[in-house]
C-alpha cells in the first residue's frame, strides 16, 4: 500500500519552514554554480575555439532549462494545492502526468534540436570553423536534454511536498560528480579516452542520467508518486491543463530574466569593451549574491500551494510578512558589505585599471536594490503556488519593457554609465513596490472570500 502524502506545510512556524527548506538549496544552487564555472574552466584549456564553440550553446541551455524551469513550477503549484487539499490520488496522478508530459516536450524539442544544429548555430552566429566544434558538443547534449528536464520536474514534486532537502543534496551530488568526470573524459585521464567537447558534454549526460534514477528512486520507489500513465485522455488533459497553466508563464517569466540581461549588455556596450567587461565582472559576482533568494522562491511556492488547498489563508498572510521582512534586512545586508568588499572582491577577477572602477560602480548601486529584487522573485513565486501565474509573468514584463528601459533611457543620456546601472536599482525597488501591493491585495482577497 502506497504510503500517505501529508501535508507538511500547513502547521508549525512559517519562518522556520522556509529556512529549514531553503537551506539545502542554497548549497545545492551554490554547488552547480561552481559546477558550472569549472565546467567552463575545464573546457577553457582546449582552446579558445573550444570555449566559444560552447558559449554558443548557452542561448540554447537557457531555452530548455527554462522550459524544464516552467513546467517543475506548474507541477509544484498544482501538486502541492492538491495535497494541501488532501487529494492523495489527485497529487499522483499530477505528478504521473506531469512526468510523461515533460518526458514527451523533452524527446521532441531534442530531436528537433539534434536535426538542426548546424542552421540553428549558423543563424546564432557560429562560423564554419566552429560549426563542427559545436556539432561534437550539442549531439551528445540534446541527448542529455531529457535526463536535465525530467528529473526537474520530478523533483518539483517532491518539493510539492515539502522535501526540498532531496533536491539540495541531490544537486549537490551531481554537481561533485560532474566535476569529478569531467577531467577523465575531456582530458582522457586515468586511461579514459581524450573526448575533448564531447567528454564535457558526455559527463554532463552520465551525471544527469544518474540524477533521474535517484530523482525516479526517490519519488517512485520510496513515495510511490507514481501511477500507471496509460489512462483515459480526459484524465492525462485534465492534468496537463492543469500543469501548463502555471508552466507555460512561468517559461515566458525566466525566459524574460536572461533577455532583460541581454538587454543591459547591449546599452553597456554602447560605453566601449572596458564597460562590458566591468560588468561581466560584477555579473559574476552578483548570482552568488542573489543565491538565497533564488533558494527561497524555490520554496515559497509550493508552501503558498499547500497551504491554500488546505484553505489556511491566515499562514499565507504571515508568509508574505515573513518573506518581505527577510528580503529587506537579508537585502540590505548584503548592500552594505558588497559597498565594504566589492572592490576587492572584483579585484580577483580583474586588475585593470579601466575595468575595475566599472565593476566597482555596479556593485556600490544596483545592490541597494537587491531586497526588493529578491521580494519580486518570491512574489513571483507566491503567485504560482497560488495557480495564479499571470500577475509573475506581467510583473517580469513590468520590470524590463515598462519600468527599466524607460530609466534607462534618461539615466544613460544624462549620467552615462553610473546612470545606467541607477536605472537597474531604481527599477528593481518600484518593481519590488508593485509586487509587495500585487500580492498584498490577491491575499486580501483571498482571506475575505475565504470567511
Amino acid at each position: 500500500m502506497a504510503p500517505a502524502l501529508h501535508a507538511t506545510l500547513i502547521q508549525g512556524s512559517v519562518s522556520q519552514h522556509l529556512r529549514t527548506m531553503a537551506m539545502p538549496m542554497v548549497w545545492g544552487l551554490l554547488a552547480t554554480m561552481s559546477f558550472n564555472a569549472v565546467d567552463t574552466f575545464f573546457v577553457a584549456q582546449l582552446g579558445d575555439n573550444q570555449l566559444a564553440a560552447m558559449s554558443f550553446t548557452f542561448p540554447v541551455v537557457m531555452v530548455l532549462t527554462s522550459i524544464a524551469i516552467g513546467l517543475g513550477a506548474g507541477t509544484s503549484s498544482a501538486v502541492s494545492r492538491a495535497i494541501g487539499s488532501g487529494d492523495q490520488q489527485k497529487a499522483r496522478r499530477l505528478a504521473t502526468d506531469a512526468v510523461s508530459l515533460t518526458s514527451l516536450i523533452s524527446i521532441s524539442v531534442s530531436a528537433l534540436g539534434w536535426l538542426t544544429i548546424e542552421p540553428l548555430f549558423s543563424l546564432l552566429g557560429a562560423t564554419p570553423a566552429l560549426l563542427p566544434l559545436v556539432r561534437d558538443y550539442m549531439e551528445i547534449w540534446y541527448f542529455s536534454a531529457p535526463f536535465l528536464m525530467v528529473p526537474q520536474v520530478s523533483l518539483a514534486a517532491l518539493r510539492a511536498m515539502g522535501m526540498s532537502h532531496i533536491q539540495g543534496y541531490l544537486m549537490g551530488a551531481a554537481a561533485i560528480f560532474n566535476v569529478l568526470l569531467d577531467p577523465l573524459l575531456i582530458f582522457g585521464l586515468w586511461g579514459f579516452p581524450r573526448l575533448e567537447l564531447q567528454g564535457a558534454a558526455l559527463a554532463t549526460l552520465v551525471t544527469r542520467a544518474f540524477t533521474l534514477v535517484v530523482a525516479f528512486y526517490v519519488l517512485h520507489g520510496r513515495l510511490h508518486m507514481l501511477v500507471n500513465p496509460l489512462v483515459g485522455w480526459r484524465k492525462v488533459k485534465q492534468s496537463w491543463s492543469g500543469i501548463v497553466h502555471v508552466g507555460v508563464p512561468a517559461m515566458i517569466t525566466n525566459v524574460i530574466i536572461p533577455l532583460a540581461s541581454g538587454v543591459v549588455v547591449a546599452l553597456v556596450a554602447m560605453h566601449g569593451t572596458s564597460a562590458v567587461a566591468g560588468l561581466g565582472v560584477a555579473l559574476r559576482i552578483e548570482p552568488l549574491a542573489l543565491i538565497v533568494f533564488y533558494a527561497l522562491s524555490g520554496v515559497v511556492g509550493p508552501f503558498c500551494g499547500q497551504n491554500l488547498g488546505a484553505g489556511k489563508i491566515e499562514r499565507l498572510q504571515e508568509v508574505k510578512l515573513v518573506i518581505t521582512r527577510f528580503c529587506l534586512v537579508f537585502g540590505l545586508l548584503l548592500a552594505v558589505l558588497l559597498w565594504l568588499v566589492g572592490e576587492p572582491l572584483a579585484a580577483l577577477f580583474s586588475d585593470s585599471s579601466e575595468v575595475l572602477p566599472i565593476a566597482v560602480t555596479y556593485l556600490s548601486l544596483v545592490p541597494i536594490s537587491y531586497g526588493a529584487y529578491g521580494l519580486v522573485m518570491s512574489v513571483n513565486a507566491v503567485f504560482n503556488g497560488l495557480g495564479m501565474p499571470h500577475p509573475a509573468m506581467v510583473i517580469s514584463f513590468a520590470r524590463v519593457l515598462g519600468v527599466y528601459l524607460p530609466l534607462a533611457w534618461v539615466g544613460q543620456t544624462l549620467w552615462g554609465l553610473t546612470g545606467l546601472f541607477g536605472a537597474t536599482t531604481a527599477a528593481n525597488l518600484l518593481v519590488g513596490l508593485l509586487a509587495y501591493g500585487w500580492m498584498s491585495r490577491r491575499i486580501a482577497h483571498l482571506s475575505s472570500v475565504n470567511h
